[in-house]
């Protein structure tokens, strides 16, 4: 699941409802360190991917580097403003070309108000030959300045917790980011702390 351009995506598609023309844009990037919400993925994980938005619409598809195959993600949804909160709500499938993991698909629904956002998805897990797990991912994060800190979890048949806190700016026209992650047993097995550095760069078509 991706990392390097995800902790940006709401506030990304949450501005989408104030484009009134349809855009094309692809992006590319790279994470010393893979982790998404707050799991280790994979280490030197390259990513691209090609997003369209429309009058609040937004779909798109992304790809990263995971060591064993590629996992590929397709997302879709709408955003738009209700006063002064933002909002949105989507759906994302993350798929992988190998047996590094198996599908997942999830209903994504997000707020922002001010300095905060909030981010909740419900998703299924295939979970190869098992049987499919249910989950709940929820994540609250604060932004300001490039500064941000973010707390997230799980629920149901996932469990666990993590805290992320980092920076992120532009130089030269390229994003550059350094974040530290910091992860509990119950969500990795053992507890985990992490520094990841990624660069990456979007371009209008």
């Amino acid at each position: 699941m991706k990392f390097f351009l995800k902790s940006g995506l709401l506030a990304t598609l949450l501005a989408v409802s104030s484009m009134a023309n349809a855009e094309w844009s692809v992006n590319a990037g790279f994470a010393s360190e893979y982790y998404y919400r707050g799991i280790f993925q994979a280490s030197s994980s390259a990513s691209g991917g090609i997003d369209f938005e429309s009058g609040g619409f937004y779909a798109g598809t992304w790809a990263a580097d995971v060591g064993d195959g590629l996992e590929v993600d397709v997302y879709g949804g709408y955003g738009f403003d209700a006063g002064a909160v933002s909002l949105s709500v989507g759906v994302t499938g993350y798929y992988y070309t190998s047996d590094f993991d198996d599908t997942y698909q999830e209903i994504n629904l997000g707020a922002a108000a001010g300095l905060f956002s909030l981010d909740i998805a419900v998703g299924q897990y295939d979970n190869f030959d098992g049987p499919t797990l249910d989950y709940t991912f929820y994540s609250l994060m604060a932004e300001k300045n490039g500064f941000y800190g973010k707390i997230g979890g799980f629920a149901q048949d996932f469990e666990g917790e993590y805290l992320e806190v980092g920076y992120g700016t532009t130089i030269a026209e390229v994003d550059v980011g350094l974040n530290l992650i910091f992860s509990n047993s119950d969500l990795v097995g053992e507890s985990d702390e992490a520094i990841v550095f990624t660069i990456g760069k979007s371009f209008d078509l």
